[in-house]
């Protein structure tokens, strides 16, 4: 079972989360930022991770800490539960239309992390979400997997629909990144480690 539990506790934030990559889609828990909870769900359903988020923050200053800190801990427990990464296909992407935006998005689990965030949300809010920490929470995500990820949103005016669209490319890219491949032997790689 590819699984992994982290747990993180700082002076901002309490977090305890779990995820298994092998999973039926499954979401629980809160992370008391409501939008949040919301892209957390998508990407678990879409990506079929089951995943449980235990997130305490201070919310009194504001949402930022939760957020990047959520992306600490999932990044380092998509790390842990890849293991050794044999037999993994290694990169996925997925091109996800969410009304009138389209997100694409492309993964390499390959062990360089790099973030290319091209997005046309705006500083605006969306509810009560500020929607720059989209970007923040893939940024920790990246750093802590290892991973490479690019996001290019062409187009799109509602923010909720490209934050939307954003989680949903990156579940089904990082679920075909993550998937195994009988044919693969060890890892995908010429060098033979990721």
């Amino acid at each position: 079972m590819r699984r992994s539990e982290i747990v993180r506790k700082t002076k901002e934030t309490e977090i305890r989360l779990t995820l298994e990559l092998d999973g039926e889609g499954r979401c629980e828990g809160s992370t008391g930022v409501g939008f949040f909870d919301h892209m957390l769900e998508l990407f678990s359903r879409h990506g079929l991770f089951d995943l449980k988020v235990s997130a305490k923050g201070d919310h009194e200053v504001d949402d930022h800490h939760t957020v990047e800190d959520v992306g600490i801990c999932l990044g380092q427990a998509l790390k842990e539960a890849l293991g050794d990464k044999k037999g993994i296909v290694r990169f996925g992407d997925a091109s996800i239309p969410m009304q009138e935006a389209i997100a694409n998005v492309a993964v390499d689990v390959g062990g360089r992390p790099a973030l290319v965030f091209n997005s046309p949300l705006s500083k605006e809010k969306i509810g009560g979400f500020d929607a720059p920490l989209v970007e923040e929470f893939l940024h920790a995500l990246c750093i802590n997997a290892a991973i490479n990820l690019h996001v290019n949103v062409p187009y799109g005016t509602n923010s909720h629909h490209v934050a939307e669209a954003i989680f949903k490319g990156l579940a089904k890219a990082l679920a075909r990144a993550v998937s195994l491949d009988e044919r693969v032997k060890g890892v995908p790689s010429t060098k033979g480690v990721l």
